[in-house]
């Protein structure tokens, strides 16, 4: 079989899939020519997940949380976070610093009975790495996220004045309601299929290859520096011998 041709059925039955699906933020092809890599994160990432947040200006943890969330207040919501039932996707830069973070809850198992099965939303993307798209990425990668796990509904309960948040939300299809400062969002995903199983597992394993590959950068320039710095000191240490 030519490996082209496959390559080429797959883009074109993912289309048609979202197509009779009937949501489609984006076409496939404008969606990975945008793709940036978001990674899974665990409790071994709890201590970067509160940096980011405590990183926040004043006013983003007034929009994230809908309250002015103190250094206190945010520690505790990082270690409360439960990473066996919810999920946590983060972006890291070039350095490793986890520049945009999305929370997706799930409701407590059992769900409401006769409700469909929600996940709630909530995102923060810190101000050096706004302007990208990130907060869109993010949502977009919960959705698929959610969809693959039987989640019927993609839920954001933010402030009114939170028009980033809300603008993502829109732009996906999802219905928002606005009640005094405060707004509620409902996307209804469509049900997994073949290709959006495909399409996670190959973001989930481009962005882990793509998290190595930052690492071992950042290892080797490390170790140059370390390099440079001793033949510095060494240099400085010849010439005092000299003089």
């Amino acid at each position: 079989m030519n490996p082209p041709e496959r390559s080429s059925s797959l883009v074109d039955a993912a289309e048609q899939d979202s197509r009779r699906s009937g949501w489609l933020p984006r076409g496939a092809l404008q969606r990975w020519a945008s793709w940036v890599p978001i990674r899974s994160l665990s409790r071994r990432h709890r201590h970067r997940i509160t940096e980011h947040l405590l990183a926040l200006t004043d006013a983003d943890r007034y929009l994230r949380f809908g309250y002015p969330a103190s250094d206190e207040q945010i520690k505790r919501y990082a270690m409360s976070l439960d990473f066996a039932r919810d999920e946590v996707f983060g972006i890291f830069n070039r350095r490793l610093k986890l520049v945009a973070m999305a929370h997706l809850a799930y409701e407590p198992a059992p769900q409401r009975q006769g409700k469909p099965a929600m996940a709630e939303f909530g995102v923060s993307v810190l101000a050096a790495a706004r302007g990208r798209g990130y907060g869109a990425r993010m949502f977009e990668h919960a959705a698929l996220h959610a969809r693959n796990r039987g989640i019927e509904t993609m839920f954001i309960h933010a402030l009114s004045e939170n028009a980033p948040m809300l603008r993502i939300a829109r732009n996906a299809g999802a219905t928002v309601e606005r009640d005094g400062s405060e707004s509620e969002a409902w996307l209804r995903l469509p049900p997994d299929s073949v290709s959006s199983h495909v399409g996670e597992a190959l973001e989930r394993h481009l962005a882990e290859l793509d998290f190595q590959f930052k690492r071992h950068v950042r290892v080797l320039g490390d170790f140059i520096d370390g390099v440079a710095e001793v033949k510095a000191q060494y240099q400085d240490a010849g010439k005092a011998a000299k003089q």
